[in-house]
């Protein structure tokens, strides 16, 4: 009885594993490789599958959903040897699992260096500005680089994201001593251009009050002579009016003098007994 109920439990244990073994449940999502024999058999579905036990194996487990890889932060050197950091990000899918597992040894790792290679040869074409501002452009060219491999390799590359570029240290530093240069070079010329206006519009006022001076000059100079013109033309030949007029600018002048607070001497013109004379009259005698 021992033997025989030992002989049942050892093939019902068989035949459990067995049923085990050839019943596989495939979670959506995924799509399993099964061999049989060391070679390739097909491929699992999502839901209920059954295998031959013992002769087919799942070898391999693949996701089809969206794959999300980073590519980690490396050097490029762009073609006017600026040094710069960069990293992406690529979102691939499975779309044939049998060429993702026998294509390449991993996938994975394959996209990761296809696209760190193809980046590092994108971004050294270009000169450090144009690289800095034109992550669209490296976008598209590195989809575009890589399109072919992946289909090989059955995968679709469904976007490449660049999540970062910049200088590296020490060109961040050199690119703040240039900046902070060309601003000292603008206001040095702003201050140029600055004072050279100014030069420019004080001299422009300074021949101004010239040109005006000199006007000024030549219609008191045309006013005197026409006083003097009027004057000779009213007192004739007659000496009489001129030395009285003469005599009045004398006493003024002297007046002046005079009345100054700091006025300690007093000139008086050699002449005035004649200007008197004429204030007086012709036959006029002043006394001395």
């Amino acid at each position: 009885m021992s033997v025989g109920l030992t002989l049942t439990i050892i093939i019902l244990i068989f035949v459990l594993v067995t049923v085990g073994k050839g019943i596989r449940l495939v979670p959506q999502g995924e799509e399993w490789i099964v061999e049989r024999l060391g070679k390739y058999q097909c491929t699992l579905r999502p839901g209920l599958n059954f295998l031959i036990p013992y002769l087919d194996r799942v070898a391999y487990k693949l996701i089809t959903k969206d794959i999300i890889l980073d590519v980690q932060e490396q050097e490029v050197i762009t073609r006017d040897n600026a040094v710069i950091l960069t990293n992406a990000i690529a979102f691939i899918k499975v779309t044939d699992p049998v060429k993702a597992v026998y294509g390449v040894t991993d996938f994975s790792e394959a996209i990761r260096n296809l696209i760190t290679t193809t980046l590092r040869a994108i971004v050294g074409e270009m000169e450090l500005d144009e690289a800095l501002s034109s992550r669209d452009k490296i976008k598209a060219r590195l989809r575009e680089s890589i399109a072919d491999e992946s289909i090989d390799w059955g995968l679709t590359v469904k976007s490449v994201e660049i999540q970062d570029i910049k200088p590296s240290p020490s060109m961040q530093r050199a690119m703040e001593m240039q900046a902070a240069a060309e601003r000292e070079r603008k206001a040095m010329v702003t201050r140029s251009e600055g004072a050279k206006q100014s030069a420019i519009l004080e001299a422009e006022a300074r021949l101004e009050a010239a040109r005006r001076d000199a006007n000024a000059q030549v219609t008191l100079a045309e006013a005197s002579a026409e006083s003097i013109r009027r004057v000779t033309a009213a007192l004739g030949t007659e000496p009489g009016p001129m030395l009285y007029l003469l005599g009045e600018k004398y006493i003024a002048s002297v007046q002046k003098l005079a009345a100054s607070d700091n006025a300690k001497i007093v000139l008086l013109p050699a002449d005035l007994q004649e200007t008197l004379g004429g204030l007086l009259g012709k036959g006029a005698r002043v006394v001395q």
